[in-house]
């Protein structure tokens, strides 16, 4: 495995990113070792409020929201995936599939020893952080779900089947670009160039290519058995479950139901809707969805 680090001065004078780095080194799974980047700021006693982002995102997603959360007494904590961010990217595609993903950031929350843990998870943070809500459900006080899916093979939206052959066919990946048209105000030419940022060239961008093809929305995708395993967790899972979809997302369009009916912890739940808000919903909402975290866990504490 050849892993590639985005040089430091990529990352230097994003605006609205002040974050001191966190660093903590994960077995590759070929014998080497993977450095994976967080945010982590905020009370440091106080229980982790865990920030999972998605594809082709990375933490700075989360810049508009880590500073208020931060300033309500929470530890706020907002990891890179591998291939993303600051954290270090494999150069192949074929050194990404969804369960080394897993075993990544399973490795990583172990060594950081989250306890008490609210997540919020969107996109591929939810397929992410779902599993390790399944695999650690100790760890894990609380949930919040926003435009995200744990999928067992059993089809995908007209929306994701663009998306996907948009990106397996493009011959450059514009990763500002797209997370700017996955948001309902559209994003300034400074902020497509922070998404970017983690990407010197497209060899960088492996992990963000692989994506969208790992999402086992067939039965023959490999992760449908491991996903499904994860659904039987999940349905035994009785601590707090709020989902927050965006009412302008059409690859999630509907993915809330299948919480809200499975899940016992979001029986009874004041599941909300959030109006103006696209698939990256942490653009176009970021202090709605800052005060409905803080708001949830001061209620089920």
């Amino acid at each position: 495995m050849k892993i590639l680090r985005t040089p430091d001065a990529r990352f230097e004078g994003l605006a609205d990113y002040p974050f001191k780095p966190h660093w903590t080194e994960v077995p590759a799974g070929d014998g080497k070792t993977l450095r994976i980047h967080a945010v982590d700021e905020g009370t440091r006693d106080a229980a982790p409020v865990l920030l999972m982002h998605g594809e082709p995102s990375w933490s700075y997603l989360y810049r508009r929201m880590i500073p208020g959360l931060a300033a309500a007494g929470h530890r706020v904590v907002a990891p890179d995936l591998v291939g993303f961010g600051k954290s270090d990217k494999p150069s192949e595609q074929d050194d990404y599939t969804y369960e080394r993903h897993v075993a990544w950031m399973s490795a990583w929350l172990v060594a950081n020893d989250l306890k008490d843990i609210t997540l919020f998870c969107q996109d591929w943070g939810g397929l992410i952080g779902l599993r390790l809500v399944a695999a650690f459900p100790e760890r894990f006080a609380r949930l919040v779900i926003a435009n995200t899916g744990l999928p067992v093979g059993t089809g995908r939206t007209d929306a994701f089947q663009q998306w996907l052959d948009f990106s397996q066919s493009v011959p450059e990946l514009p990763i500002g670009e797209i997370v700017s048209m996955g948001t309902i105000r559209g994003l300034s030419d400074t902020e497509k160039a922070a998404y970017l940022a983690p990407f010197p060239d497209e060899t960088y961008k492996s992990g963000a290519r692989r994506f969208p093809a790992l999402v086992p929305i067939t039965p023959e995708h490999a992760s449908v058995e491991e996903n499904k395993a994860a659904w039987k967790v999940l349905e035994a899972f009785e601590k707090p479950v709020l989902t927050a979809f965006s009412d302008g997302d059409p690859v999630s369009k509907g993915g809330e139901r299948v919480f809200q009916e499975r899940v016992p912890g979001a029986k009874g739940q004041p599941h909300v809707t959030i109006a103006g808000g696209g698939h990256f919903l942490q653009e176009d909402k970021p202090e709605e969805l800052v005060t409905l975290i803080d708001n949830f866990i001061k209620k089920t504490s």
